[in-house]
């Protein structure tokens, strides 16, 4: 899913050809040699060998937003990490390296791009850690380990009601800051790479203006969104607000016009959100859930392979 992404960078340096194959669904169909294809009766592709890797950053909100829901019930974390393996699983099996630059208001965590599994992991477990420290209980010496953090997720999803923060948020889990995010990218990571930026549908907002517009000028960008639950929509039960930590009440859940007002807010957030991606024509695609969760990032990099082979960048 990520060869023949960055042919705009290495135009005619950054590929020799390798050997012909069949056109399969999916294929670029650019690479089609048509003179091949005449002979044999079938479409037939050029496949080209990369001379040179591409580096991937992962560019991670940790914010306390990141601790609440999906409208499935999905702790976003759990997706945020899930999105994050997928990817770095990708440049593994291509060979290029890893790095990851995770924060929020408060928080940063920065490492370079390096190739290998170990190191790869080793950016899943930091990750992985600094999300999970939003909770409480963090602080009194749980395992923040990859494995751990994602078995805990899930026995805690199966006993406590579906709701927009988890109850163990801790009260001063710092908020989100992108453009924090994005400002340590630009400065630490000056060599041509792809980034994948992973938020929630909140996110980015008007503040990150000037960093979506720098940012594409150095690096490839794609937006990842976490879907946000609507903690006020019929049958969602119980919820828990991350940002006072403190339950809905019920008066509050039944009400129709705060529901409607909350929904109205909500979706303009995401429209803005929206808006500000396309006018600086980065990709971007929303993931609700973990059975999704692969189909959601596949057609996340055919939009933005396709985008590449049509000259838009």
């Amino acid at each position: 899913m990520l060869d023949g992404r960055h042919k705009s960078v290495f135009l005619g340096q950054g590929q020799d050809f390798d050997d012909m194959s069949f056109y399969r669904p999916g294929d670029d169909v650019s690479d089609i040699d048509w003179k091949s294809s005449a002979r044999v009766g079938y479409p037939v592709i050029k496949r080209y060998q990369r001379e040179s890797s591409v580096p991937l950053v992962l560019a991670v909100d940790t914010g306390r937003t990141m601790a609440a829901q999906t409208p499935h019930g999905d702790d976003k974390r759990d997706l945020v990490l899930g999105v994050a393996e997928v990817f770095s699983y990708l440049a593994r099996m291509r060979g290029d390296p890893v790095g990851l630059v995770a924060g929020d208001s408060r928080r940063m965590v920065s490492r370079p791009a390096r190739s290998g599994a170990k190191h790869a992991q080793t950016l899943l477990a930091l990750l992985s850690r600094a999300l999970w420290s939003l909770d409480a209980e963090q602080g009194a010496g749980r395992d923040t380990g990859w494995d751990a953090g994602r078995k805990e997720a899930v026995a805690r999803g199966s006993s406590r009601p579906r709701s927009s923060g988890a109850p163990g948020l801790a009260a001063d889990a710092p908020a989100s800051s992108l453009p924090v995010v994005l400002e340590r990218v630009s400065r630490w990571h000056r060599r041509r790479s792809l980034v994948v930026l992973v938020t929630d549908t909140a996110h980015p907002g008007e503040d990150c203006t000037v960093w979506l517009r720098r940012l594409p000028a150095q690096h490839e960008l794609v937006v990842v969104q976490v879907e946000d639950d609507d903690p006020l929509r019929e049958g969602a039960g119980r919820a828990h607000d991350v940002d006072s930590v403190a339950e809905l009440p019920a008066f509050l859940r039944s009400d129709p016009r705060v529901a409607a007002e909350v929904g109205q807010a909500a979706l303009a957030r995401r429209q803005a959100a929206a808006s500000l991606l396309e006018q600086r024509h980065i990709e971007s695609g929303v993931v609700d859930s973990g059975q999704t969760l692969i189909d959601s990032v596949a057609e996340l990099l055919m939009r933005e392979r396709a985008a590449v082979a049509r000259g838009r960048r």
